[in-house]
């Protein structure tokens, strides 16, 4: 499997309209002897260059939707399509695959490997790709570039600040050029300046190069950066301006 070439750039290939489409998904989990429903009927459908803010108050399902669009879950029931893939019908191996080829994750505390330097951690993705070290390296590079750190890249992550950390997990989750990029509260550990610094960049990678973005967060600052919010209480789903936040 390789990078999708051209989806980084402007005037890349042509993708279907709707990245994700979602119809009448459940989900729920099972505490002791009691089933307890988190996501109930939800429909929604996310176009290609959108970026898209999910909020609502803690338990209100925001996680387990974008862990169930980014095919780390599955859902009990309805339909759940992204880039024309029914995900919830592959097996583990293939949904394996198809998250390491089609998927970018940011996440509130980073997971960098504190051993490996910034560009180590960007390559990680591309380990599991048919590119030669070269390639990698021009990769990882490439994308370090794009979010202003190619003069960071051997540094490791405790030699950088809270928000080049997280520029850093921005690089390793667009390095493979992904079809969506998901991100559960990645401005959740910074100061406002450093959060500011990757709002940007999450806006500019959204305008400049049409990456589809779903953001979980619950802060009204990061969610007005979207184009669109969508408010999730007690796992029903709402569209919501951004003048109600």
């Amino acid at each position: 499997m390789t990078p999708h070439s051209g989806r980084l750039h402007p005037g890349g290939i042509h993708l279907p309209v709707d990245i994700v489409l979602v119809e009448n998904l459940s989900k729920s989990y099972t505490r002791g002897d009691q089933i307890v429903p988190v996501l109930r009927d939800i429909s929604l459908a996310v176009e290609q260059g959108e970026f898209v803010a999910l909020m609502g108050p803690s338990g209100s399902g925001k996680t387990t939707l974008l862990n169930l669009i980014a095919g780390i879950d599955r859902p009990d029931g309805g339909k759940l399509t992204v880039g024309g893939v029914d995900i919830a019908k592959l097996t583990e191996s293939e949904l394996s695959d198809w998250r390491a080829g089609h998927v970018g994750f940011i996440f509130q505390f980073y997971n960098l490997i504190p051993v490996l330097n910034a560009l180590e951690n960007v390559e990680l993705p591309l380990l599991l790709t048919s590119l030669s070290r070269k390639e990698r390296a021009d990769h990882a590079i490439a994308a370090l570039e794009a979010v202003g750190l190619a003069d960071r890249m051997d540094h490791y992550p405790s030699q950088l600040s809270g928000g080049q950390q997280q520029r850093v997990a921005i690089a390793r989750a667009i390095v493979t050029d992904p079809l969506i990029v998901v991100a559960d509260e990645p401005t959740g550990d910074l100061d406002k300046n450093s959060a500011t610094e990757v709002l940007n960049l999450l806006s500019r990678l959204n305008q400049q190069f049409q990456k589809t973005i779903v953001m979980v967060t619950h802060d009204p600052r990061a969610a007005k950066r979207a184009g669109r919010i969508l408010y999730l209480d007690k796992g029903v789903l709402a569209d919501s301006l951004h003048d109600e936040f």
